[in-house]
């Protein structure tokens, strides 16, 4: 992929959009070809700067084809304007009869007959309430130009209702882009119970009008349950910041907050708690281990958020409340105890957020939510079917249900996901990086060896036979290279495979760090492998997620690239912790094969790592 030399601080989006994605059934309601009039845009300009800055440039191919259309100023309180907006991004994509949902756009999102084309987003229109717009312009202008521009391009992006995976989002732009997602799901919300009083309003007119006539048959405008809106996040200190984005669209006076207080001592660290991440001296810790632990890092929690047109309630009843902000782990206990995922059956926007940290925890959790979200409830619920918009009671719920992917990097898992279980007809985005070598201690050789693989069925097995008769037979002769080595291993089951060997097989001495061990296991493994007791030291990715810092090293051994391409840098960095270390006392060997590009590409840079895979 060629690289963008006029604007290097823009993002290449694969832009995934439907076959015969905008035929529309005979006698379905026409609507004009542009259909995102924006209120106010909030940018007018032609390329976005989604999820990087000038200093990672990414990819664009091509710039796509905008047609501008004439700007009109939206001042539409809750209270005025009964006639349905048919220009409305959110009544088209979530109406009675969205035009995007027809047969032949859903047959071609179950066969995956997706068209892909790259192009750079741009401002692609947006409507915000005036209510909640106003005083977000307010705040963008005092904040750095960058962040309000990109703040713009997302909600820009957004308004389309596409599902979007940001693959790549810098920490120093983390809580602009929460910001923004908020104003959005927040936005949602509020325009959905708008609609609903709207629509009470003219039921209750007429009735009085007259009591024998024929109710309104356009006020279909609900789900089988209130839940619109799902947050999926790691940890209780991830709730509470997107607590605080979502209340930051929400300021007193005008709103009241329940519970508050509650929530924060709950979501946050104990009084009188020392946060020794937070509180430490810059540097001490990596930068994104401190983003990531600091705070309460329970992973197991769910709250209900209640938004009215003058307040934010805190654990809302869950089929009471609009917005869940809960953890894979969370949901699942609760589904697993009540017997049904009922409050999930009418969710119209998902964000995941932090999918890296995820893909550290138990994956599965992740897939099981997913696997249970706008399905058919099994039970009533006190749902008016009167009200029910009628592609629920069709099952087609997942069909328009936008989907919001946030990750530092990318991995199969998360790929996987994107490609097999987002089933929006109106199509979904996918950025791109063009990654850059990570930076180690000059000096060192590292040396990429590869190994054939023609499945990915037989990948672990060919990478375990591999590594077992070839890599570290070869270690095993050198008497330099057989001691104070360290295996570092991404994959929790090959950690387990490898460890079972060294048992019966290896006749060496080792340790072992996982992400199982003890505060004592830790220690006691740590001072043997520095003191040369033992020879070789297994780590495990996820023990190196949560815990940092290893002294001894002085022999690499990657069984594969790391996920996180910072684990890199530091495990070649460790060596040096010991006063008299040299370049040339450090060996790496990493172990690799096609399957591997995601974690090589951010490694060796993506121009290096596609030419070790062609090499091959």
């Amino acid at each position: 992929m060629a690289r963008e030399d006029q604007d290097p601080t823009s993002i290449t989006t694969a832009l995934l959009t439907l076959l015969n994605v905008s035929a529309t059934r005979a006698g379905k309601r026409k609507v004009q070809e542009e259909v995102f009039v924006p209120a106010e845009k909030l940018n007018k300009r032609k390329s976005a700067r989604i999820s990087e800055t000038a200093s990672t440039p990414e990819a664009a191919d091509a710039e796509s084809h905008e047609e501008q259309v004439p700007e009109k100023e939206e001042t539409v309180q809750e209270e005025s304007n009964d006639a349905l907006d048919v220009t409305d991004a959110y009544e088209l994509h979530f109406g009675n009869d969205p035009p995007i949902l027809s047969e032949s756009s859903r047959v071609a999102v179950e066969a995956k007959s997706w068209t892909t084309s790259k192009t750079r987003n741009g401002c692609l229109g947006n409507i915000i309430l005036e209510r909640l717009h106003t005083p977000f312009k307010a705040r963008q202008s005092k904040q750095p130009r960058e962040q309000t521009n990109l703040q713009n391009d997302l909600l820009s992006t957004l308004s389309t209702r596409r599902d979007l995976y940001l693959t790549s989002t810098p920490l120093d732009s983390r809580k602009s882009i929460r910001e923004a997602i908020a104003l959005h799901a927040v936005n949602h919300v509020t325009k959905k119970r708008r609609r609903v009083l709207k629509n009470n309003e003219r039921l209750a007119h007429a009735a009085k009008t007259d009591s024998n006539a024929e109710p309104p048959l356009d006020v279909q405008d609900q789900g089988f349950t209130r839940p619109s809106v799902l947050f999926l996040l790691p940890f209780r200190s991830s709730a509470l910041d997107w607590y605080s984005a979502i209340t930051a669209h929400t300021p007193s006076p005008a709103f009241q907050i329940e519970n508050q207080a509650r929530f924060t001592s709950e979501y946050g660290l104990p009084p009188g708690t020392i946060d020794k991440l937070a509180e430490a001296e810059p540097g001490t810790y990596p930068l994104d281990h401190v983003e990531t632990f600091k705070g309460n890092v329970d992973d197991n929690f769910r709250v209900g958020v209640k938004l009215t047109k003058k307040s934010v309630k805190m654990f809302a009843e869950f089929y009471g409340c609009d917005v869940i902000l809960a953890s894979p782990l969370g949901l699942r206990r609760s589904i697993e105890k009540e017997k049904n995922a009922d409050y999930l059956s009418s969710i119209e926007v998902l964000v995941v957020d932090q999918l890296d940290a995820l893909s550290m925890q138990n994956w599965d959790h992740v897939k099981f939510v997913l696997s249970h979200i706008n399905k058919l409830p099994k039970e009533s619920h006190d749902t008016d079917f009167s009200r029910l918009r009628p592609w629920y009671l069709e099952g087609h719920a997942a069909y328009l249900r936008q989907s919001i992917f946030l990750a530092a990097y990318e991995t199969p898992e998360a790929r996987a996901l994107y490609n097999n279980d987002l089933m929006n007809v109106a199509g979904k985005i996918r950025t791109q990086k063009q990654w850059s070598p990570v930076s180690v201690p000059e000096g060192i050789q590292q040396d990429f060896v590869h190994f054939d693989c023609a499945s990915p069925k037989d990948e672990a097995d060919k990478r375990f036979n591999y590594f077992t008769t070839q890599l570290l037979s070869t270690v095993l002769k050198s008497a330099v290279q057989s001691a104070n080595t360290a295996v570092f291993i991404p994959s929790s089951f090959d950690f387990i495979r490898v460890q079972n060997y060294f048992k019966k097989h290896s006749g060496v001495s080792f340790a072992i760090l996982s992400e199982y061990s003890t505060n004592q296991d830790i220690s006691r493994a740590r001072q043997a492998f520095f003191q040369g007791k033992k020879s070789f030291l297994l780590i495990s990715e996820r023990f190196h997620f949560y815990k940092r810092h290893i002294r001894g090293i002085r022999n690499l051994l990657f069984y594969g690239p790391p996920d996180h391409p910072q684990f890199f840098t530091e495990l070649l960095s460790y060596p040096f912790l010991d006063e008299g270390v040299e370049s040339s006392d450090v060996t790496c060997r990493v172990l690799y094969s096609k399957y591997d590009w995601f974690r090589l590409e951010r490694i060796a840079g993506t121009e290096a790592a596609a030419g070790l895979i062609k090499a091959t």
